[in-house]
């Protein structure tokens, strides 16, 4: 009786700590999640606002304020199959562009994603390009260029011209592809009598942080990619201290949790990134030449640079490194430390989602995939099973007649494991081989834009987000939405479910404690995966009836382990 009353008061303090410390050991060591994008409510589905992907994209006032500051200064406009927006020519700004193929909600209705706005709006976010440099009067911000057409496409690239009273010709060629990436040829041309020193720069000037959570496994703020090495910097660091990196290949920018600017100089030519911001919470990134260039009289030269404003895509960042070669423009996604297991993952299930077109589907498919690699450890894990449980009964009477022992105790249950050829952490493989694949595909579903918005089955619109049905508002049919730390969705109780079956069907545990914290595991893993993906959820309930499935034909193989442990044997 007093071991099972210590066993009862261990079990307890352990279930309350994982139920109350659970949220805090989720927020530090997962990203967090993304909101639902929609609620059940009054038995309907209802479309969430999601601001956080533009400030003032909700607000009629905003919107208005913004186009009063478009149509402040003469503009060209952009129009490619991925953007929309316009080029100030007041300072030759990139300060207006939209997402044309994502949208801030899952409503028909959504506007698309807005990227970049003028300074003076709200949200206010664009690139700029220019010269520095003595002996010569350079264009200002307050520089009105003059240009050469009057829409920017993939076709039609637009020059923007303006001349100095020091005798300077300063030109800037824009480009743009299919996508999201700009070209930027700065040149300047000398048709004055004295030689001039001159350096071109590029600044991303930034009014806001973004309201993407910044987190230290999935990155969100000031990036940068220097001398090979990427470095994901904070926000609240560079407020005090300018970020200053010296290096010949690289780039800079900042990273939302789906999106990216990116300066990119000439990947040949030494430049001098850098990253500041104010108390104020304003932040310009930037980056200038390393050397000045001389240009004499009757001289012009040119200096070629990219600017990315875009989707996160993964297979469009590795082409702009491979193709285009930016060093390592992929570490624009934070992969972190499972990120060779992550891009796979991610390859593999992109090729699912395309092959059947429904991404639920496809994680299903990326399940039994995984659950038939490790099938072959399942096969030792459950004849590991089967020799345990065979012995079970001496281990019983070493314990019993080592009790005031324990180290004895030990040394001879050691000894039983060597004689009988017995591994006990055999069983525990191939759920060890299960803990980076799910933290892999959560950040994959996470991270990924390719996994925003994707549906897969009657009221689940978003597979990256959780469940948005629970109960608690009797699934809907009350005009409510329950706090986020109590709605358990449909899904995390299948999933809880699922689990509980899956641990019916393990032998029971000889040990009190053992079984009481087997019996109560399925509701709190429930509450604890609540908050997360549906698409691990899918993953793990799938894996889960395979588990059964499995468990099933396994046991016919091994029945010594559905046969009740015999009491005590004696030991020699």
């Amino acid at each position: 009786m007093k071991d099972d009353h210590k066993n009862f008061v261990i079990f307890a303090l352990l279930a309350a700590v994982i139920l109350f410390g659970w949220p805090t050991i989720q927020h530090w060591i997962f990203p967090q999640q993304n909101p639902a994008p929609t609620v059940v409510e009054g038995g309907k589905t209802k479309v969430v606002p999601q601001p956080g992907a533009d400030p003032a994209a909700d607000s009629p006032q905003a919107l208005r304020d913004r186009q009063i500051v478009l149509a402040e200064s003469p503009r060209v406009q952009i129009e490619t199959p991925a953007l929309r927006g316009s080029i100030n020519l007041k300072g030759a700004r990139l300060d207006d562009l939209v997402l044309t193929k994502y949208d801030e909600t899952v409503a028909k209705n959504s506007p698309p994603i807005r990227l970049l706005s003028p300074g003076g709006a709200a949200g206010g976010y664009f690139a700029q390009f220019g010269w520095q440099g003595a002996g010569v009067q350079a264009p200002g911000p307050n520089t009105v260029w003059q240009a050469s057409g009057t829409k920017l496409t993939p076709t039609t690239p637009v020059t923007l011209t303006s001349t100095s009273q020091t005798g300077q010709i300063f030109r800037i060629e824009l480009s743009v592809d299919q996508n999201y990436m700009f070209g930027i040829r700065q040149t300047v041309a000398n048709v004055g009598t004295t030689p001039v020193s001159v350096t071109p720069y590029a600044l991303l000037s930034r009014a806001n942080r973004s309201t993407d959570a910044d987190q230290w496994a999935a990155h969100v703020g000031p990036v940068a990619v220097a001398n090979r090495a990427a470095n994901y910097i904070n926000w609240k660091d560079i407020e005090s201290t300018p970020e200053q990196l010296a290096t010949t290949g690289g780039w800079v920018g900042y990273s939302d949790h789906y999106w990216l600017t990116a300066l990119v100089p000439d990947q040949k030519v030494p430049v001098q990134l850098q990253h500041r911001g104010t108390a104020a919470q304003a932040y310009q990134a930037d980056y200038q030449l390393a050397q000045p260039l001389s240009l004499a009289p009757g001289k012009k030269v040119t200096y070629s640079s990219r600017f990315f404003a875009g989707a996160k895509e993964v297979k469009l960042l590795e082409h702009y490194e491979d193709d285009a070669g930016i060093v390592q423009f992929d570490r624009a996604i934070d992969w972190g430390w499972f990120g060779v297991i992550e891009q796979p993952i991610f390859y593999y299930l992109d090729w699912l989602f395309r092959l059947v077109g429904n991404f639920g589907v496809a994680i299903i498919l990326l399940t039994l995939t995984i659950r038939a690699l490790l099938f072959p450890i399942a096969q030792k894990q459950f004849a590991s099973m089967a020799s345990m449980r065979a012995i079970q009964p001496k281990m019983k009477a070493l314990q019993e007649r080592h009790k005031d022992d324990k180290q004895r105790q030990q040394q001879e249950i050691m000894k039983l494991y060597k004689q009988e050829k017995v591994n006990p952490l055999a069983g525990c493989l191939p759920m060890l081989l299960q803990i980076p694949i799910m933290f892999a595909l959560y950040k994959v579903l996470l991270l990924t834009i390719e996994m925003r918005h994707q549906p897969f089955v009657a009221w689940i619109r978003d597979l990256s987000a959780p469940d948005p049905l629970t109960p608690l508002n009797l699934f809907g049919l009350l005009d409510f939405a329950p706090p986020s730390f109590l709605a358990i969705g449909v899904v995390p109780i299948l999933l809880g479910v699922s689990m509980f079956f899956q641990m019916r069907l393990n032998p029971a545990p000889m040990d009190e404690m053992q079984k009481q914290i087997f019996s109560i595991m399925p509701w709190m893993l429930m509450f604890m995966m609540a908050p997360f993906a549906v698409g691990l959820q899918v993953y793990w309930i799938t894996s889960n009836v395979v588990t059964i499935l499995q468990q099933q034909w396994l046991y016919s193989k091994h029945p010594a382990l559905k046969e009740p442990v015999k009491k005590e044997a004696k030991v020699k």
